[in-house]
């Protein structure tokens, strides 16, 4: 069993800076417009000669109503009929990747994201599963990982089975806050019945797994108010949740300038939230897996995390790490062997592109050999909270001390500060460390000095 977190305010407080999240490592911020479909094409030839399992993430970007915090990549309409020109092209990129795989090449894991997947009217959605059907080899025995996101403002009884119906096992439910005057500040007003009534169609309709998001830091929010929030959740009894940090970054994502910065919860305030709702989760019997993300016990990822198995990619923690990850629909990206791609965020561009027979693909990496020796380090101490030199040495054929030369004092340094425990066979992050965990894989990033770090959110 991992030991539990240990809240120190002190630490927090010198370690909480801005960083990646390390979904990936190379990181999304380093893709360049040097590599493009030509090398995609080439990574999915290789996938199919290695007959690598997949895990496709499906993009719908539309929403009928702005959230003002979100950045994610989504059209705001109230004009459903905007869907199909997007569709049409989506099952042509459907096509054009497929014919380079392999039909025996399994689809292990779906997910659906966005923007709002139930945007979608029950016969688009039940025609965009035709088409991956019809050129991907998906399960068709409910043992593939089959999720979607959900606002629950978009969804009912007959959603929920008709997604069911579709192969659909796993849900995630955006919630952020249940306090209504938090969700006036974020313009997005939605009943704690509307998420129940949810969650007990997917019990009831076997779905295998349902995660909630919630948000601190939002306008409005009071540590006392998400802490009832919090409650709330805990009586929904989400086999997962993630409790993200708000970064607020209007000069980045425009709806986020609706919201006045008056309005946001001072720094001390928002720790008080993290380490109430840390508090609170634990006492419900909730694992901390890492980077804002709980589970209960018996849940998958806590399993595999106990068992050495959990990793992280792009869709986030996942069981799956071993499958190649091929991104579908605008701004949608692919992890294919040693290949990172990520097509076109402009949706006018998208369109243009698959309407003239061409891929959307705008930006790329291919990692070299360091690259992937860090992004082992970096995925082991994220998903696993410590590193034995001896095996990255062994799949890389280097001394690690030898290798991290420049690292090592920086390691010293969070060894005597408490985050980490360091010999001369490996590294554990400790119950202190924990929360900060992405600060210690910041010491093993060679491309951070040269990034600015207003890109990221801050650790904490």
């Amino acid at each position: 069993m991992l030991d539990d977190l240990r809240w120190d305010s002190d630490l927090i407080r010198r370690y909480d800076l801005a960083g990646p999240r390390y979904t990936s490592y190379p990181t999304a911020v380093q893709l360049h417009d040097e590599v493009g479909s030509f090398e995609l094409l080439h990574a999915l030839r290789e996938s199919r000669r290695a007959a690598r399992p997949l895990s496709l993430y499906v993009h719908v970007p539309f929403c009928a109503n702005i959230c003002y915090y979100c950045a994610c990549n989504k059209v705001i309409t109230k004009d459903r009929a905007r869907a199909q020109p997007y569709l049409q092209r989506l099952e042509q990129e459907i096509q054009s990747i497929a014919c380079h795989l392999e039909p025996r090449q399994r689809v292990e894991q779906l997910h659906f994201g966005g923007g709002t997947p139930t945007f979608l009217s029950h016969v688009e959605l039940r025609g965009l599963m035709a088409q991956l059907r019809a050129h991907f080899n998906l399960l068709d025995d409910d043992s593939g990982d089959y999720g979607i996101e959900i606002d629950p403002r978009e969804a009912d009884w007959s959603t929920m089975g008709l997604l069911r119906e579709l192969g659909f096992n796993r849900v995630s439910l955006g919630v952020q806050d249940l306090d209504p005057v938090v969700q006036r500040a974020v313009n997005r007003l939605q009943s704690l019945e509307q998420t129940r009534t949810l969650i007990e169609a997917a019990r009831t309709l076997q779905f295998r797994s349902v995660n909630l998001d919630l948000i601190y830091g939002l306008p409005k929010q009071t540590p006392e108010g998400f802490a009832r929030t919090v409650d709330e959740v805990i009586r929904l009894q989400p086999d997962r949740l993630s409790v993200f940090n708000y970064a607020h970054l209007p000069e980045r994502f425009m709806p986020q300038r609706r919201i006045d910065s008056n309005d946001l919860p001072a720094p001390a305030a928002k720790l008080e939230m993290l380490q109430g709702t840390i508090e609170q989760l634990t006492r419900a019997g909730y694992r901390y897996i890492g980077m804002d993300h709980f589970a209960l016990p018996d849940d998958e990822l806590a399993i595999a995390q106990e068992e050495g198995t959990l990793q992280r990619n792009f869709q986030g923690y996942t069981t799956h790490g071993h499958c190649d990850l091929i991104g579908l629909g605008v701004s949608s990206i692919s992890q294919i062997g040693d290949l990172y791609c990520q097509n076109t965020s402009d949706l006018n561009v998208y369109l243009e592109c698959l309407s003239n027979g061409q891929l959307a693909t705008h930006r790329g990496l291919l990692c070299n050999l360091d690259d992937r020796l860090r992004r082992t380090v970096i995925q082991q101490l994220i998903c696993h909270f410590e590193l034995d030199f001896a095996r990255i040495e062994q799949a890389f054929t280097v001394d690690f001390r030898a290798y991290f030369k420049e690292q090592w004092p920086r390691l010293q340094t969070l060894h005597r500060d408490g985050l980490i425990s360091l010999d001369a066979n490996g590294i554990k992050v400790l119950p202190a460390g924990r929360l900060l965990v992405r600060s210690v894989c910041m010491v093993f990033d060679a491309y951070l000095a040269r990034q600015d770090a207003q890109r990221f959110s801050r650790v904490i």
